[in-house]
């Protein structure tokens, strides 16, 4: 349950392509195609889809700003909007028709491994963002008799966040999947209306989890 799907491609015999590294690989595409549509004429007054994307863009930033203050919130936008994207971008992919039952496409975010590889990468910047906000801070945070426990605890926000994430999304699949067999029309559609709002949310709360705990950092 929540396992990697079969490799569809081996690269040298050791890389796995599964249907979860493909799906990854059209987002990161789909995003870049969209950034360079929008970055490459930009004007003073917007047509509708830069204005749609400068919407987006400027709402994560007043999120941000809420959470870390202004300075800090442009300092660590490049991930924490990265992060924001690819994660509802992946839990949207879900939604596709097809995807969640073709060979070569799956929602990322329902792997459980997948979810794991952004909880290390999360775990990965929190730290070296620790550390260049502050080494002597970051070292004397773990000069205390409790230091295993503070150990533990940055060890569990990543690992929490992942199963969440996991947790959610995955869920979220198998009850359409059962309200389809159940019920073939009428349900399925309402759950996945329901899902618009909540692979959002879903996305929503990971990097405010990220933001809470980097800010936690900064402000030791």
């Amino acid at each position: 349950m929540g396992e990697a799907s079969e490799p569809i491609i081996k690269i040298f015999g050791i890389l796995d392509i599964t249907a979860e590294v493909i799906t990854m690989l059209a987002i990161i595409a789909v995003v870049a195609v969209i950034s360079l549509i929008v970055t490459h004429n930009l004007k003073e007054r917007p047509g509708r889809f830069q204005n749609m994307v400068e919407t987006g863009v400027e709402y994560l930033d007043n999120f941000f700003t809420d959470l870390l203050g202004k300075k800090n919130a442009r300092k660590y936008f490049f991930f924490l909007g990265s992060l924001f994207v690819f994660i509802i971008f992946a839990n949207y992919s879900g939604l596709i028709p097809g995807v969640g039952i073709s060979r070569y496409f799956k929602a990322p975010t329902s792997s459980l491994s997948v979810t794991l590889g952004l909880g290390i990468v999360t775990f990965v910047f929190l730290q070296v963002s620790a550390i260049s906000a502050g080494a002597k801070h970051y070292i004397k945070h773990f000069l205390t008799p409790i230091v295993p426990l503070l150990l533990l605890d940055e060890l569990i926000k990543p690992a929490s966040l992942a199963l969440r994430l996991f947790g959610n999304i995955f869920g979220e699949e198998m009850v359409i999947e059962n309200l389809y067999e159940l019920l073939p029309i009428g349900a399925p559609i309402i759950m996945m209306a329901l899902s618009l709002l909540f692979c959002a949310i879903q996305a929503m709360v990971y990097t405010m989890l990220t933001s809470s705990y980097l800010q936690e950092f900064i402000e030791e």
